[in-house]
């Protein structure tokens, strides 16, 4: 199933949504910040996050506020202000992660620290998350603000802590997974917490979707790991291998370590600490594939996959839930596909 069927039953929410980012991102009295923010409407993503926001909303709904959802806002005002500033948030990170990364392309095009510089990138970045809490604050939700702020902050710690561990191949699984939950997990969480919210859901809800989320999230990260070392530049819009040349231990990595004999580990790590020389990554490539590294990364996604659907079950058969469902099985199947 394609992503435009999936988003189907929300199709109309989230044109709202890139009708809310549009007015938001082409509105400045600087032309220069306009033709930036245009310069990144041009890549607009897989809008998994607002998806994820209209989504959980509609599946939250009960019949009284069915009956108050005639304009598409789950029965609170401000839905689609929010799902746009959580793709504003979750668009200010990729642009610091660029820096960070000394990244030139995504989606295809130049990133803005390429074509502009770090300087621009940096403030261009700021100016976003600003955005997107403006664009909150007008919801006028102290708990949606709160859960909105607390991801955002755990994001940051995710990035900085996984910078921090570059290089270390003595990094633990449990470091990784804490990681992932930090600088990915939580901003799904988030998002179909915040839909749940503004749905009116009672706190047993609510916690399903976080938890539906959180799980999907940290399944989406691994699978953006596992293709960072198989996929090629057509498949990912940039270049393979930038996790490897940054000194990063992702789980297909991880899990390598783990797989090959005892006596051919040491010098596995040998080629792993040559991360920013290209022959050592065609080597682990190759390897990763030669070993049961790849079976074991297959089934530890697919393990948060599924921890991510049983967190559905409390809800009622709909479109929306189903349309759920189809992602987490939408984005393994593309890498998987690879494998």
């Amino acid at each position: 199933m394609q992503l435009n069927k999936i988003y189907q039953p929300v199709k109309k929410e989230l044109n709202g949504v890139n009708a809310v980012l549009l007015a938001f991102l082409s509105g400045s009295n600087s032309s220069t910040i306009t033709r930036i923010n245009k310069f990144l409407l041009k890549t607009p993503g897989k809008r998994l996050r607002p998806a994820l926001v209209v989504l959980s909303a509609k599946l939250s709904l009960t019949k009284k506020s069915k009956s108050k959802d005639s304009d598409g806002r789950a029965g609170r005002p401000g839905l689609l202000k929010v799902a746009a500033a959580l793709e504003l948030v979750h668009t200010a990170s990729l642009v610091h992660d660029d820096i960070v990364d000394h990244a030139d392309l995504r989606h295809h095009q130049p990133t803005i620290n390429h074509k502009w510089g770090d300087d621009v990138a940096i403030a261009s970045g700021d100016y976003l998350y600003a955005e997107a809490f403006r664009l909150i604050a007008q919801c006028g939700n102290a708990d949606i603000l709160s859960c909105i702020s607390q991801a955002t902050k755990l994001m940051c710690e995710g990035q900085l802590q996984q910078v921090c561990q570059r290089d270390n191949l003595d990094l633990l699984k449990k470091q990784y997974l804490m990681m992932v939950k930090k600088k990915t997990a939580v901003l799904f969480a988030a998002s179909c917490q915040t839909g749940a919210i503004m749905a009116g859901a009672n706190r047993i809800k609510q916690e399903a979707l976080k938890e539906y989320g959180l799980n999907f999230g940290i399944a989406f990260q691994m699978m953006d790991d596992c293709l960072d070392l198989i996929g090629s530049e057509t498949v990912l819009g940039k270049k393979p291998g930038a996790d490897f040349e940054a000194g990063e231990l992702t789980l297909p990595i991880l899990n390598l370590l783990e797989s090959v004999p005892l006596n051919q580990r040491e010098k596995v790590r040998k080629i792993l600490a040559q991360s920013r020389c290209p022959e050592s990554f065609r080597k682990i490539r190759a390897m990763f594939f030669d070993s049961q590294a790849v079976f074991k990364t297959k089934n530890t996604i697919l393990s948060f996959v599924s921890l991510a659907k049983d967190k559905l079950k409390i809800f009622p058969n709909s479109a929306y839930k189903d349309s759920l469902f189809s992602l987490t099985d939408f984005i393994t199947r593309q890498g998987f596909n690879r494998i």
